[in-house]
């Protein structure tokens, strides 16, 4: 499969400041981004969710493909440059390929949340006891009786 980036050319540039806002949550703008150079993160309800840097991630396809207002926020991190693609939808349409491009990375992403959920669900059967490692360390540092530090010695 060609590089996602490869499907872009001709598409207007786009260049964001570091700090500014290329989506917003709650927002429906019916366009997409491609990541040229650059740093952003993904912002859900105030939490950080990632952080991206790689160069062909696409940004707003939930919200093009699921026809609903962004999940998230989308700001840059440092100076960004992006291919906008204004109506995706029809872009999508007409782009097959890129389509089957993004349909794979979402696939991806799902067998990688999938995979996380299991990992959650075993760990709270108490399956997983190297998900556990860090409760355990910390509750070895801590007196049980009291719940203060234990002393040295």
């Amino acid at each position: 499969m060609a590089d996602i980036l490869d499907y872009c050319v001709g598409l207007e540039e786009k260049h964001f400041r570091s700090g500014q806002l290329m989506l917003s949550e709650g927002e429906r703008l019916g366009k997409l981004y491609v990541l040229i150079e650059g740093e952003i993160e993904v912002i859900r309800e105030r939490t950080q969710v990632t952080h991206v840097d790689e160069p062909g991630s696409i940004f707003g396809e939930m919200a093009v493909l699921l026809d609903m207002p962004h999940s998230a926020t989308v700001r840059a991190l440092s100076a960004v440059r992006a291919y906008e693609i204004p109506d995706a939808l029809r872009f999508l349409d007409l782009h097959p390929e890129f389509s089957l491009a993004i349909a794979t990375m979402l696939a991806r992403r799902l067998y990688y949340t999938t995979s996380y959920l299991v990992d959650l669900q075993q760990q709270a059967a108490g399956k997983r006891q190297d998900l556990d490692l860090v409760d355990q360390i910390l509750a070895s540092l801590v007196d049980p009786q009291d719940g203060r530090p234990k002393a040295d010695g």
